[in-house]
């Protein structure tokens, strides 16, 4: 079987512990997590973890529900990436005099929608949102015409193209649930 890349998305409560408890779960089965993501979710009270890894359909069935078992977990879920909607940022730190160098920098600005967050006389710090490909690409080209002096890229951040959170129907039907009885 071929390995796709999919995107786990789990919802909890904030525990202390959760996160060390989900990554034994990818360990055990010796699976690498490529990104991780977590934040606070539109639900209040609830946080969303976004994982991202390749593996086969069938281990990520496996791992969806060995994630559910864990007390703290509220729901989990996966998505290949023709479900979601999802973006990366990465921040590049280059020398202000190469950079300069280059003659305009308008043209690099305006190819690939990157923003200046801070300029100075010894470094120029860019950020640019996008998928994988699109941060690597130009790290590759600032890497090869001035060099890059630090970078850094987020894991994924994702929602899926559903009307609401899957999560709000579950709990939706829940409190419904817990009303007929």
């Amino acid at each position: 079987m071929e390995n796709t890349l999919f995107t786990i998305t789990v919802f909890s409560e904030n525990t202390v512990g959760l996160l060390n408890q989900i990554t034994i779960i990818f360990t055990r089965r010796a699976l690498n997590i490529e990104t991780l993501s977590v934040s606070p979710s539109a639900i209040k009270g609830i946080h969303k973890f976004t994982i991202t890894l390749y593996t086969t359909h069938d281990m990520v069935v496996k791992v969806v529900q060995q994630i559910d078992k864990r007390v703290d977990i509220l729901k989990s879920y996966y998505n290949t990436d023709e479900g979601l909607v999802f973006q990366e940022i990465a921040l590049y730190k280059v020398a202000t005099e190469k950079l300069l160098g280059l003659g305009s920098i308008e043209s690099l600005i305006r190819n690939h929608h990157i923003h200046i967050l801070e300029m100075n006389e010894n470094f120029v710090v860019f950020e640019k949102t996008g998928h994988y490909d699109e941060t690597q690409q130009l790290f590759e080209e600032l890497s090869e015409s001035v060099g890059v002096l630090q970078f850094i890229r987020s894991g994924r951040v994702a929602i899926t193209k559903s009307k609401v959170e899957r999560l709000s129907d579950m709990l939706e039907n829940m409190r419904k649930f817990e009303k007929s009885e």
